[in-house]
């Protein structure tokens, strides 16, 4: 079974070496002389200041106004020189008092901006993407967004740093390890939520964290990072689509079932949608089917062929697969395989983001795909565009800079740690020590990338914690990024304000 992707780089297929460290024979002061020249060729120019304008959104018949805002917090290290700047985008609402919720969004990656959420699911703004039919050459225009979330809290999307217009301010291997590794970059984000609430003079408002894919990894991580080492009480988590437990994917497909139990389900999620047959009585089904007879007919594996003979049936019932793949394959069908194979005859792959998303496949007869993923290449033009824009031409914050909406260089050079590092353990530590932080986890039923089910067996190992259901996991139509669909979209919304009912005097103000 292959890796699984960290968010929205699956696919990545561009090699970016990263510049050798100096060697051992050389000394100290050649390493300095080398270090001190590569910073002073950085010919950066500066940053322009934050700028803000008035907009406004129509949302279900009424006209919400907002400041939007482009500006900058710089990044420190230990000595207190500044290392990087990370650019954000801010939508407050200028008529609201400090007790206002602001809820503080990342995506993915690692090397992803903050634009997917921002213009596709809970920003006054959005653009298309993401969807069956969307193309590169897609109008770029921002509309108002009616699944915006600015009526009830002020957002502020971050963009870590490679992403966006942020960027380091030291030498490639200082980036790396500043920067480009799970547990620096808990760090300085958590520096930067907190650094900006002290800016906007914030520290009042209740506080919440959205993190998509790796985002989900992320936010976990710096809400305990802030409830424990910075002094920051979060209120609420939103996990869209989160990357919650590494060690699932590669390296136990050996022994362990739970790689082939946590794609079966989006399989047929996939399958039942193409037949319009997807309801949440019909997944109950496909559920409780993974969580039984195929868990127990893998572990019974090859000693027993009625064990096999009953996999290949509902393998191949479930995801619409040839039975004769299926039994080739022993029942395991991996995510690759079934997105290639499950539109075949039409000529087309799918998405691992959402396997019912396709794209005509350019290389039919290789044994091998050649391409990159269907959603991955629609969506990089018109959210690249689109964001630009709105940052240099409406906002006006002026820059030559290079906007990176997907940076494959950072998720080249990006240190994973060990597979066990899970954000879950963080997650169980700021719920105990914390009874009002709600959390809620969200997927859509065709994800690849992501699964649901991966989300659904960690919530079910969870204790208790005293106060009932203190994670909810919500899943919705659609894929990774299931909110593309204005319906899904709707639906995260209105479960996520009962969330932040009653959290500040200026909600829904």
């Amino acid at each position: 079974m292959p890796v699984k992707p960290l968010a929205l780089l699956l696919a990545a297929t561009t090699a970016v070496s990263l510049t050798a460290a100096p060697g051992a024979a050389q000394d100290t002061e050649v390493t300095s002389t080398v270090e001190k020249k590569v910073e002073d060729d950085m010919q950066l120019p500066p940053l322009p200041e934050d700028k803000t304008v008035r907009q406004s959104v129509s949302i279900d018949g009424r006209t919400i106004s907002y400041d939007a805002t482009v500006g900058s917090v710089p990044v420190r290290d230990e000595t207190g020189k500044v290392i990087g700047q990370v650019v954000y985008t801010a939508y407050t609402r200028p008529d609201a008092g400090p007790d206002r919720p602001v809820t503080f969004a990342f995506n993915g990656g690692p090397g992803a901006s903050s634009v997917y959420l921002n213009m596709g699911a809970v920003g006054p703004k959005r653009v298309q993407f993401g969807s069956q039919g969307d193309a590169p050459s897609d109008s770029a225009i921002a509309v108002d967004n009616p699944n915006s979330w600015i009526g009830f809290t002020d957002l502020v999307f971050i963009d870590p740093i490679g992403t966006g217009f942020s960027r380091s301010l030291v030498d490639k291997e200082k980036t790396a390890k500043a920067f480009y590794a799970n547990d620096p970059d808990i760090k300085y984000l958590s520096k930067v939520v907190f650094d900006w609430l002290v800016k906007e003079e914030r520290l009042r408002s209740p506080k919440y964290l959205m993190g998509e894919s790796y985002g989900g990894y992320r936010a976990p991580r710096i809400a305990y990072e802030l409830q424990s080492q910075i002094g920051i009480g979060v209120n609420g988590l939103f996990l869209v689509s989160p990357y919650l437990d590494p060690a699932s994917g590669a390296g136990s497909t050996a022994l362990s079932p739970i790689p082939w139990m946590i794609d079966l389900p989006s399989m047929a999620a996939s399958e039942l949608e193409r037949q319009h047959q997807l309801t949440p009585q019909a997944m109950a089904e496909v559920e409780a089917y993974t969580r039984g007879q195929f868990a127990t007919d893998l572990l019974r594996g090859r000693s027993d062929p009625q064990a096999v003979a009953r996999l290949v049936e509902n393998v191949s019932r479930l995801t619409g697969l040839d039975p004769e793949l299926v039994q080739d394959m022993g029942g395991r069908v991996d995510a690759g395989t079934y997105l290639r194979e499950v539109h075949r005859e039409q000529g087309l792959i799918g998405s691992i983001y959402d396997s019912n998303v396709t794209a005509y496949d350019p290389f039919p007869w290789s044994a091998q795909r050649q391409s990159n993923d269907p959603i991955l290449d629609a969506l990089i033009a018109p959210t690249t565009s689109a964001m630009v824009d709105f940052m240099t031409r409406v906002v006006g914050w002026k820059t030559d800079a290079r906007y990176h909406a997907l940076s494959y260089e950072v998720n080249q050079a990006w240190d994973r740690g060990k597979p066990d590092d899970t954000p879950v353990e963080d997650l169980r530590r700021a719920i105990a020590n914390d009874p009002r932080m709600a959390v809620m986890i969200v997927h859509g039923w065709d994800d690849l990338s992501c699964p649901f089910f991966a989300s659904r067996l960690i919530v079910d190992q969870m204790p208790d914690f005293g106060m009932g259901e203190r994670v909810d996991l919500n899943v919705y139509p659609g894929g990774h990024m299931f909110y593309s669909r204005s319906d899904s979209g709707a639906a995260f919304k209105a479960d996520a304000r009962a969330i932040y009912t009653g959290a500040a005097s200026g909600a829904e103000s």
